[in-house]
C-alpha cells in the first residue's frame, strides 16, 4: 500500500486541496518550518534526516488528525508537544481554536513559546508540566504523538476527558498492537485509521467511556 500524501509537494496540496488551507495558513506553517529548521541546528527538536521531508512527515501527519477529527470544535489538548507536533500545527491551521501543548522539558517549551509569539498564535497557551501535575480539566479534543504506550497514556490523561473527548493518537506501526493490547481495562470507542503519510502507521481515533467497573462514571 502506498501512502496517500507521498511527497512534499503533495503534503502542501493536500493541505490546500483537501484541508482547505487558506494563504494565511501556508505562511504560518512555511514560518514554522523556517523556524524549526534553523532551531534544529542547536537543539535536537526533530531527525535531520526528516527535514528533507517536514512538510510530509511533520506538517500534514500533524494536520491529518483534522482530517480525521470531522469537524469535531472546542478546546484541544495536545500532550508532550515536544517540537510543536501535532499541536502546533493544529493553532496554525485553526489559530481562533483553544490549544494547549504540554512539555516537560524546558528547552521544549521555550521553543514553542517562541514560536507561538512569532505566529501571532494568541489562543494557544504553552505548559512546563508533567501530564501527572496538571489540575484536571476536561478538553474537546487529546493528542499525544510518540508519548506514551496506550495503557500509560489513558492512566495518566483519562482524567482530562468526558465519554464526548475525541482522542487523537498517532500511534505508528504498532497503532494495533497497542489497541489489542489494552484488551478490557478501559471501556472505549477506538479504532485505527490509516495514516495518509505513511502507509505502515495508523492513527487511534475515538472515546474514553470509563473504566470496567465506574458504571458509566466520567473517567
Amino acid at each position: 500500500m502506498t501512502a496517500a500524501i507521498g511527497s512534499e509537494a503533495a503534503a502542501q496540496t493536500w493541505l490546500i486541496e483537501t484541508l482547505g488551507a487558506d494563504p494565511t495558513a501556508m505562511d504560518r506553517l512555511t514560518r514554522f518550518v523556517v523556524m524549526l529548521a534553523e532551531a534544529n541546528q542547536h537543539q535536537n527538536l526533530v531527525s535531520r534526516a526528516s527535514l528533507a521531508h517536514v512538510w510530509q512527515r511533520h506538517i500534514a501527519d500533524s494536520a491529518q488528525l483534522l482530517h480525521v477529527s470531522r469537524g469535531t470544535s472546542g478546546s484541544w489538548l495536545d500532550l508532550g508537544s515536544g517540537a510543536g507536533f501535532p499541536g502546533l500545527v493544529i493553532a496554525a491551521l485553526q489559530p481562533e481554536r483553544p490549544v494547549t501543548l504540554v512539555d516537560s522539558r524546558r528547552l521544549r517549551t521555550e521553543w514553542l513559546s517562541r514560536v507561538v509569539a512569532a505566529l501571532g498564535l494568541t489562543h494557544v497557551d504553552v505548559i512546563l508540566s508533567r501530564v501527572e501535575d496538571l489540575p484536571s480539566r476536561a478538553h474537546a479534543v487529546i493528542s499525544a504523538r510518540a508519548f506514551a504506550p496506550l495503557q500509560r497514556l489513558l492512566a495518566l490523561s483519562a482524567r482530562f476527558s468526558t465519554p464526548q473527548t475525541l482522542w487523537l493518537l498517532p500511534k505508528g506501526a504498532k497503532a494495533r498492537h497497542e489497541l489489542q493490547e489494552l484488551g478490557d481495562e478501559w471501556r472505549h470507542a477506538f479504532h485505527v485509521e490509516q495514516s495518509l503519510t505513511d502507509s505502515a502507521a495508523g492513527v487511534l481515533v475515538g472515546h474514553v467511556l470509563g473504566r470496567p467497573d465506574s458504571k458509566g462514571a466520567r473517567p
